[in-house]
Order: structure tokens, then sequence, then C-alpha cells
């Protein structure tokens, strides 16, 4: 019978695993701010967590790979990593300690694996900064500034340096505009500072400053003026939609790309992971990055149809409700959008189903949908209720879809949830797009019917897509290793 751990040696381990953590999250400070190198745990964000929230994803990884992930481990490659000289860069840690482990021998030296896994790293040229103009400040554009400016490290990426709005700029509109972006009802406060320049007209954020535009035509703006130049342009506006209209941002001075956050008419619709390969920023100006729908069930989707086969199905979107339904009853463009949000559930169109061929041109007409909103301000849930080709188990498609999240081109794009009691409070904050719920999985008896349960956050999530698409639009992606 083994011995049963005494209480003193308890807190002794756990003593000596939180000052672990805490020497972890100070190597995963000096890398980000020392070299741009980034460090993610099986996908998750390890950049400004604090000791229990680091303890708490490695038990996470453990569940996901079926092997206890040490935190001690964690902080040995650390070290390691530490020691290289590496270019800016995007690793795993947590797969990196995993295929340590798993293929090498106790003889070999976690620098050594280390330089052989990651010699391409040396082999990536030189990243050239873009400057970032934020067109509109609503929900996507506040979210998509707080991840540009909390995660601005060494400055060679993405630069947001501008934001444009309809506003006449005034003391007043510059503090409510700097209000907004400190504190958010949903996603709490920005980890970070936001000061108000009324001299410049400017935010100043985590003490960089970034110009706040007052324009009513995206053709007037002299952005050179402000000493930005060949810039994209990200639209959260919604007022500009087809290739005509956002082609109006291109006549601006400093303007180089557009990227809107809406899907959008004569221009590629992008889910990243899925197809932005296909559309080079070298001979494309304008893309889209679709919808918050499309960006969560088209990466489950392609899984799918890569290894079953989709015949055809239904997506049924169960939907947080949005700032153009009504707060009270009122009139409305839309049937049924004009009730009041917070007190009904409301049924609405999607064009979702119809916009993942667009991505995924072999499901183009295999698939209707529907949407349902919800009175909840964030946190949607898609529906996917499926005809495969091939027959499957409830434990094959789970496998399935965590070999996707584990490792492949569509590991951010997919988290596999565990838990049993999982609700869509749990899911805001989230940065993948679509979250498998491998727990409410339904498969038919005969083995050629699936319902998916895909949940997410409707505005962190797809932020979290925008600012990646943003990244491979002005090529600044940096290697990466997942």
């Amino acid at each position: 019978m083994p011995l049963k751990p005494t209480y003193d040696s308890e807190i002794a381990f756990q003593s000596d695993r939180r000052k672990a953590a805490v020497e972890f999250i100070k190597i995963i400070s000096d890398l980000w701010y020392d070299s741009a190198i980034e460090l993610v745990l099986f996908r998750n964000q390890l950049m400004d967590r604090n000791v229990s929230e680091i303890l708490k994803l490695h038990e996470y990884a453990g569940d996901f790979v079926n092997k206890r992930i040490s935190i001690f481990d964690s902080v040995e490659m650390a070290q390691a990593l530490k020691s290289l000289n590496l270019p800016a860069s995007k690793l795993d840690i947590g797969k990196l300690t995993f295929e340590f482990h798993k293929e090498y021998l106790s003889n070999h030296s976690s620098s050594a694996f280390l330089s052989k896994t990651l010699k391409a790293a040396q082999q990536q040229p030189k990243l050239e900064p873009k400057d970032v103009v934020l067109y509109g400040f609503g929900r996507i554009g506040r979210l998509v500034a707080r991840e540009l400016m909390g995660k601005s490290g060494s400055g060679n990426q993405l630069r947001l340096r501008a934001i444009v709005t309809r506003d006449k700029i005034s003391p007043t509109v510059l503090e409510k505009r700097a209000a907004l972006l400190r504190s958010d009802s949903v996603h709490g406060d920005f980890q970070g500072t936001v000061k108000v320049d009324t001299n410049l007209h400017a935010l100043i954020i985590n003490g960089m400053t970034v110009y706040i535009i007052s324009a009513l035509k995206p053709e007037d703006i002299d952005y050179t003026n402000y000493g930005i130049k060949n810039a994209l342009i990200i639209d959260n506006t919604g007022a500009f939609r087809d290739q005509k209209a956002l082609q109006r941002h291109l006549i601006a001075k400093g303007a180089e790309k557009v990227l809107l956050t809406a899907p959008g008419k004569e221009v590629p619709n992008i889910v990243h992971g899925v197809n932005h390969l296909e559309h080079s920023p070298d001979t494309i100006d304008i893309f889209s990055a679709a919808s918050c729908t499309t960006n969560a069930i088209t990466p489950i989707l392609k899984v799918v149809d890569d290894t079953l086969g989709v015949v055809h199905g239904h997506l049924e979107t169960i939907h947080a409700y949005t700032n153009d339904q009504n707060l009270v009853d009122n009139m409305h463009s839309k049937y049924r959008r004009g009730r009041a949000a917070a007190l009904n559930m409301v049924i609405t169109e999607t064009g979702a189903g119809k916009a993942v061929s667009k991505a995924l041109p072999a499901l183009e007409n295999k698939l209707t949908s529907n949407a349902i909103r919800v009175p909840v301000p964030n946190g949607s849930l898609a529906i996917l209720n499926l005809e495969i080709k091939k027959t499957t188990t409830l434990k094959k498609i789970n496998e399935v879809i965590k070999t996707a999240a584990l490792s492949g081109a569509l590991v951010e794009q997919i988290k596999y949830e565990f838990n049993d009691e999982l609700v869509s409070s749990d899911i805001v904050g989230c940065t993948a797009p679509a979250i498998y719920d491998s727990k409410a999985t339904i498969v038919s008896p005969n083995g050629k019917n699936i319902i998916l349960y895909i949940w997410y956050d409707n505005e962190f999530g797809y932020s979290h897509q925008v600012v990646r698409l943003a990244k491979y639009i002005a090529k600044v992606r940096r290697f990466t290793y997942y």
C-alpha cells in the first residue's frame, strides 16, 4: 500500500511548484521583451498570466496529451530556449516539452533537442513592422486595440498608430473613448494604462501615442501627416462591405492594405488557418475576416470533411445578442430583431452556412443555417448536425478533433474542451475561434450522423482571428512551432 503524503510534504511541494511558476513567468517576459519570442502552452497564451493560471494551464495540458506536464519541465525547457539565439518566434513550449520527453532519451540535452527541432527558425526573414489604423472603435475595434497594445513587445510586428472615428474631437470625446478602452463590462479591465493627450488628439496607451482622427470619408484622410506610412487599415465600422466601398480606404495617403472585420462582397473572405494561404497579400489589397460564426464553424467543418466527408448538414447558432438589436421593443429593419434583446430569444437569419463555402468550396450548397439570438451579451454556441460519408464513433470523432487541436494548421483555431460543466460564461476570453465541446458530441447508432457543439467567444475569439489575419497580410508572422 503506497504511503499517503503528509500535509507538510504537500505544502512543500506546492511551494516549490509556485516558485517554479514565478521563475517561468520571468523567463516568458524576458524572451518576449528581449527577443520577441512568445511562448504558448498548447495554444494557450502565457503572457500576463499569474502563478495560479500558469499551474492551471499545466493541468489542462496534461489532460490534453494524457501525460503529466510538469511546471519544472517547462522551466527547464524555457531556460534552454533562453540560451539559444533564436529570431522572433511563437513557440508552443508544451508541445516542445512533450516531444522531448516522448522521443528523446534522458542523455539528450534539452538544448540539443531545441537546436535541432527549431533549426528552421534561423532561416526566417527579418520582419518589417507594419503601421495599423483602426477605422471604427466599437466592440471589435477596442478588443483588437487591446490585443495589439498588450502584445506589442519589441514593436516588430503590428504597430497601432491611429484610430478613426466620426466624432468631432474634444476632450470629452477623448475621455469617453479612453474609458471604454480601459473598462469593459464583458471582458473586464484593460491590463495596461490609457491616458488622454488633448493637445495631440491622442490616446497614450501603455506609453505609446495612438492618434484619434475624425473623418466622415476615408478618402479624405492623409495618414502621412501623422507619420503613418503603408498602413493596414482595419475597418470595424461595417459601413463599407464591398470592394468598391472598401477601395475608398486605399485612396487615402499612407494607406496600403484593407482588412474588413465582417463578411465582404467581391473580396476574399478569409478564415485564418483554413484558406489564408490561397490569397497572397502580394497581389491582393483588400481582405475580409468573414464573421465570428464562420470562423467558429469552418475549422471544425474542414477537419470533419477532410477525415470523414460531409454529405450535408444544418447549422443552428445560439448567438449572444448584438448592438444592432433593440434594448426595448422598437422598429427594426429586420424581422424579430426589433424585440427587446435582453428579454427574448429571437430567431433570425445567418449567412454563416453559405459563407463557409467561400473558405471551403467543397461544402457549397451542403449546409443550411439559422440563428437564435439569446439574452447573453457575449459567448455563443454553434450546433452542427451533419450527415457524413464514412461511419464513425463518439471516440473516433472526438479523437479526430483532438488531433487537429494538438498539431497541424488549426491549433490556434480549435480548442478541445474536456469540461463536463462547460457553460457560455466559461468560454469568454478564449482566443480560439472554435471551442469543441467533447462532452456534448452525439453520434447516431449507425455512425453516419453527428451533432457537434462548438462554443465561441463571438467578440474575443473573433478579434484574435482578425489579428492573426492582419499579421499575415502585413507579412509579420513570426516563425511558429506548434
